[in-house]
């Protein structure tokens, strides 16, 4: 295996139509920020790419005036990502881009399931661009646009300057209800750095987990009865006056030990959990500290596939604490909650 730092990172880059993927993916691809993309997009004319950016193209790959090449899922993307690896000077990092309608899943499943791309790549993040003007209607009559955000691990909320500001501490709340873990950046016409969208290491742990929802960080007294590692996210505490929405159908659970885990209890159960729940688990992803292990092991998985490493080892003076995340739907949340507690040696 590769080490992580040496596999290429992967966004998958997920959005509702009309929401603003084009304009980002075409910034990705012109712009001037001295790196090497990879695109990988379901339709080449659906982006509109200028021409006049266009160099020397061969059949499927284009390649970019920027140094950047883009080209079109027309066969399966096991083979494109394996042509792309091949290519002479690697890439900074490869986008894929899932079509509006679509799920997000089978495209991060990808990573997991075929080994020559697991050796050369790694899922860095899932990056979805919601409208902030349509998100909470869409929210309404569109399943994909949740399952979406339930999804990120960025979300860049765009068209801001399109709704009022009571309407975007709406759409963000409704957001939060569904995914509090995700990083959010506001922008107008995808303006964002494009480094805060690529390359995040979103699995690098020490940014998932700036873990714990800042907006959460309040309800702390309340859960005192828990050990104080127990964060209950869709309870409305009515918070500084922004009314927070509890998705009905979907949730996230944030478990913690600062006790070390049981390697030999942990690993069986969770493999079990998402072997028998993981229709109902979108993501899961952790930071886990273990009983006499000097490494941090860091996980993460969508539905029933999982992917973990040793990372690093724990830095003098760190916090040595366990933290996992699930984000799903109607998770069977006291089990998942015992079952975490049965892996802390007593």
């Amino acid at each position: 295996m590769a080490e992580a730092s040496q596999k290429i990172p992967v966004t998958v880059l997920t959005g509702y139509l009309g929401a603003g993927k084009t304009t980002l993916l075409n910034r990705i691809l012109s712009e001037n920020h001295g790196k090497k993309y990879a695109v990988i997009v379901n339709e080449f004319g659906e982006i509109g790419i200028d021409n006049d950016l266009i160099i020397g193209a061969d059949e499927e790959v284009f390649e970019m005036n920027n140094g950047c090449v883009c080209c079109t899922v027309r066969g399966d993307l096991v083979r494109i990502m394996d042509g792309l690896m091949k290519r002479k000077g690697k890439f900074d990092a490869i986008i894929v881009e899932t079509t509006g309608l679509a799920d997000p899943a089978p495209v991060a499943q990808t990573f997991f399931v075929d080994e020559d791309v697991q050796k050369n790549a790694r899922l860095d993040a899932v990056v979805t661009v919601a409208d902030a003007k349509w998100l909470s209607d869409r929210l309404k009559d569109a399943p994909e646009a949740k399952n979406q955000i339930a999804f990120a691990d960025v979300i860049v909320l765009n068209k801001t300057d399109l709704v009022t500001k009571p309407e975007l501490a709406e759409v963000e709340a409704r957001i939060r209800g569904i995914n509090p873990y995700a990083k959010l950046h506001r922008t107008e016409r995808c303006q964002v750095g494009i480094t805060d969208v690529l390359e995040r290491g979103a699995f690098d742990l020490d940014r998932i987990l700036e873990i714990e929802p800042a907006f959460l960080e309040a309800d702390d007294h309340d859960h005192d009865h828990h050990h104080g590692h127990d964060h209950h996210h869709h309870h409305d505490h009515g918070h500084g006056g922004l009314k927070h929405y509890h998705d009905e159908e979907m949730q996230s659970l944030s478990l913690r030990s600062d006790k070390p885990l049981d390697p030999s209890l942990f690993m069986p159960w969770l493999q079990n959990l998402v072997q028998s729940e993981g229709q109902k688990i979108l993501r899961s992803k952790g930071i886990l500290a273990f009983a006499g292990d000097d490494d941090r092991y860091v996980f993460q998985g969508v539905h029933m596939m999982l992917e973990g490493d040793h990372q690093r080892k724990w830095k003098d003076g760190e916090k040595r604490e366990s933290r996992v995340v699930f984000i799903g739907r109607d998770l069977p949340e006291q089990q998942i909650r015992d079952g975490f507690e049965a892996c802390i040696p007593a």
